[in-house]
């Protein structure tokens, strides 16, 4: 059973959220829309989540069914309006902070990452179709998909481009009417086809004949499943169908598709944008989603975590070293069964944490009335988004895989569930970018934002905020204290060297450096929250984390510094 970490995510919400609260959402606002989450989270979306890891979703004869109970779990979300959170008022939406509904992604993701796959695409729907769309297309599909009576997916892989987009074939051809027709495949198309809803508008990237060659060529479409017509019913159905959906390691529920565009002529397709500028479009839509994964990796561990807990206070299995002769134990009691459940949990906050401070720049970046700081927090935003996703999720496969360790041999067993949990993990590294990508990103382009203004304001907040947490005098955190500003100094060294290295010494060590970012990141924010909630639990996670994990600092640093030549000069090992 799923407990939604309310009281966890209130502290974290507050801790990060800044100017993202206040008159717009009030005290019993948020508890109110935290706790009416949670609900939906326990009462509605877990029970079905081991059921629908189990059954899948099924396709026959280019119809795809999705588990029993999902149906009504979608009805369910779509009239409690949870599609609309963050959408503009005048749109049908609740003009809420981004942050709120990051915390509602997570302990939705937690409760069932596969369901939840659907929403998140929406949501970059709304995004991308608000941001760039015409009037027209905003006033025909933007308050369906707010309402979530349509859903949205994106439509990026081809078989032969994946993460490298320039290589896209599906072809654009201009309608003497204006739209546009779309053919080609597009394949891991998530949620391309299913029976939640009436309708589905894909957002495709696609090319011209007359296109620049490169992502430069690249347009957005939208391509709706069913034609709509002036009144705003539905029409006929458009040349798109799902030819197969994929057998998967994990994410059972959620339906991965394969989609044909054109058999009978070409697509209805109506440009997103400006021809050719389709990559800085669907960005609207892959920056948003990649916080999303993020927060998917967040909820992973904290479902993971509660569960791995909750069997180690049921589970007897030998003596623990203060225990009894005779005694049978709780597993909990062995030291080194406590270790791994620190590390889960304080891997788990300190990822919600780094999430939670890039929703909430997000936030900044579109509702700070100074244009400086609006830049500012656009910068921050920009430079977190990489972090947030790769660490998460890279924190989830790990967490997840503890758990199982947890369990011993039942965690391999699929009936206590937390194999599933190793199994729908393991995509989100891979997904909305891969995490090799979110670390190039972040060396390559983030670092140097602004001349490095970014990266020097994070290292200065992060420096702040451990000396408002030195001058509290938490007794038995010094030692942890010492690892943080070490790790600091390790992480602005790494720093300096990258923005003065060669490229290929950049990406040798990139990995390595978003992997230290999150451990600086992550420990100096826990420390602080713990520092000012001035909460024992969080106390002890902070002092775990920074003692145990943030001690690995100088060694990341090392391999950024010192790793490139042992990679680069290996090529004749392959």
């Amino acid at each position: 059973m799923f407990h939604a970490p309310v009281d966890d995510i209130i502290h974290a919400l507050r801790h990060e959220g800044g100017a993202s609260f206040g008159e717009s959402c009030p005290d019993d606002l948020l508890h109110g829309i935290m706790h009416e989450a949670a609900r939906l989270a326990e009462d509605v979306l877990a029970p079905i989540n081991h059921s629908g890891d189990k059954v899948g979703a099924q396709f026959l004869n280019g119809a795809v069914t999705t588990p029993p109970g999902w149906r009504e779990a979608y009805h369910a979300w779509r009239t409690g309006g949870w599609n609309g959170v963050v959408a503009p008022a005048d749109q049908g939406g609740m003009d809420l902070p981004h942050l709120l509904n990051s915390a509602c992604i997570e302990m939705w993701s937690g409760a069932n990452t596969a369901f939840m796959l659907a929403p998140i695409l929406t949501f970059g729907a709304i995004d991308a179709l608000g941001a760039h769309g015409s009037e027209s297309l905003q006033k025909i599909y933007l308050p369906k998909l707010i309402s979530g009576e349509w859903t949205g997916t994106m439509n990026l892989t081809e078989p032969q481009a994946g993460s490298d987009l320039s290589a896209l074939r599906t072809s654009a051809a201009r309608h003497a009417d204006g739209s546009y027709r779309i053919t080609g495949q597009k394949i891991f198309i998530t949620f391309g086809e299913h029976d939640l809803t009436d309708n589905i508008v894909h957002m495709v990237l696609a090319r011209l004949s007359d296109a620049p060659a490169g992502t430069r060529g690249l347009s957005l479409f939208l391509v709706p499943k069913y034609l709509v017509k002036p009144d705003g019913s539905l029409g006929a159905r458009n040349d798109v169908r799902c030819q197969s959906i994929e057998h998967k390691l994990g994410i059972h529920g959620s339906p991965t598709c394969t989609m044909i565009f054109g058999d009978d002529g070409g697509a209805i397709g109506y440009l997103i944008g400006e021809e050719n500028r389709g990559l800085a479009c669907m960005f609207t839509m892959m920056n948003n989603a990649r916080l999303a994964v993020g927060l998917e990796g967040v909820g992973l561990c904290q479902r993971a975590t509660q569960q791995a807990i909750e069997f180690s206070q049921l589970r007897r299995q030998g003596r623990a070293a203060d225990a009894p002769e005779g005694t049978l134990s709780q597993i909990i009691e062995h030291v080194d069964v406590r270790r791994m459940l620190l590390t889960m949990q304080s891997l788990t906050m300190a990822s919600r944490l780094i999430c939670y401070r890039t929703a909430a720049a997000i936030d900044a970046a579109h509702r700070a009335h100074d244009p400086i700081e609006r830049q500012s927090a656009t910068e921050r935003a920009g430079l977190l988004t990489p972090v947030a996703k790769a660490f998460s999720t890279d924190n989830a496969i790990e967490v997840a895989s503890i758990g199982v360790q947890v369990h011993g041999g039942m965690g391999y067993i699929e009936e206590t569930g937390a194999a599933q949990h190793v199994r729908d993990a393991r995509i989100t590294a891979i997904y909305e970018g891969t995490n090799g990508i979110q670390a190039i990103d972040l060396v390559m382009r983030k670092l140097t934002l602004s001349g490095g203004a970014a990266l020097r304001a994070e290292i200065q907040d992060m420096r702040q905020a451990l000396a408002q947490v030195r001058a509290a005098d938490i007794p038995n955190f010094m030692l942890a204290l010492e690892q943080l500003d070490g790790a600091v100094e390790s992480f602005e060294q790494a720093s300096v060297y990258l923005s003065l290295a060669r490229p290929d010494e950049k990406l040798a060590g990139a990995t390595a450096y978003l992997k230290l970012f999150g451990l600086v990141r992550g420990g100096v924010s826990l420390a602080h929250m713990a520092q000012q909630q001035n909460n024992a639990r969080l106390i002890a996670l902070a002092r775990f984390f920074a003692e145990v994990l943030v001690s690995a600092a100088p060694s990341h640093a090392f391999t950024i510094m010192y790793a490139a030549n042992s990679v680069t000069e290996a090529k004749s090992v392959f």
